[in-house]
């Protein structure tokens, strides 16, 4: 007997397999079906972390900012500084520290290169100068006057003595910060090398760049201020200002130069 084939479809011969075309949303459910569920919490975890990243990203931004905030203003200041040739200016002067409470005022007159003199009102003759080779600091009366080589200076007052050099605050201070201060700023940091004497200097500097005011706390808790005013730039200057004569049978001893 002879079958017959029904007619139709051979089965013996394989259909092609119709082609169907997944998004990419389809494929990723296929592949892994918990992330379909996952989905909706984890598009609620992103929109609540997203406030956070904004943060993130405005701290971030504001950082940056702040740094080329600080390097304009440090700028600033050395700019000014670096065009004068020299300065004069009455300073008050206000030590706290080691059980004295010690207000002194006078005038400093500063000079390029490296130049300085600060002559106390009180008393008449005090005066710690920085001739360019040695810093000499003698108060009349003393049987003795102190000198330190210009280069081993350790005094509290050197840092203005870079103002008036070819300088820079950002490669003088270490840790520098810098905020606001009324109509003037503030900037803070340590004086290269001295980290083991000074806690912090902070000097508040008028937007153009003009140094008001100079503090310096030490690490044993003794606080200096310096108040500046009636500030001559560019004034003449003699050079006898900076020399200094030991008194006669006024013996000199090497050391450095005390606040």
């Amino acid at each position: 007997m002879t079958l017959s084939r029904p007619k139709g479809k051979n089965p013996r011969i394989s259909q092609p397999q119709k082609t169907v075309i997944l998004s990419g949303a389809q494929r990723s459910r296929r592949a892994c079906p918990e992330l379909a569920e996952g989905t909706p919490m984890k598009l609620a975890l992103a929109k609540r972390l997203a406030p956070f990243c904004l943060c993130v990203a405005f701290v971030f931004s504001f950082a940056q900012l702040q740094a080329q905030t600080d390097l304009t203003l440090l700028a600033r200041v050395d700019d000014h500084y670096n065009h004068l040739r020299t300065l004069r200016a009455r300073y008050t002067e206000h030590y706290t520290g080691m059980g004295l409470d010690r207000a002194e005022s006078g005038t400093l007159t500063l000079k390029k290169p490296g130049l300085m003199r600060w002559a106390y009102d009180a008393p008449s003759g005090k005066v710690f100068v920085l001739d360019g080779h040695f810093a000499w600091f003698y108060t009349p009366g003393d049987a003795q006057v102190s000198r330190t080589p210009a280069k081993q200076l350790d005094d509290l007052r050197s840092p203005l003595r870079f103002l008036l050099g070819h300088t820079q605050l950002a490669k003088e201070l270490d840790q520098i910060a810098t905020s606001p201060a009324g109509p003037n700023f503030r900037i803070a940091g340590i004086p290269k090398g001295m980290a083991q004497r000074v806690h912090a200097l902070t000097l508040i500097v008028t937007p153009t760049g003009i140094i008001q005011s100079m503090k310096i706390e030490e690490t044993d808790g003794s606080v200096t201020d310096f108040t500046f005013t009636q500030i001559e730039e560019n004034v003449p200057v003699p050079a006898t200002n900076f020399v200094f004569t030991p008194p006669p049978n006024v013996s000199i001893v090497n050391g450095v130069s005390p606040i």
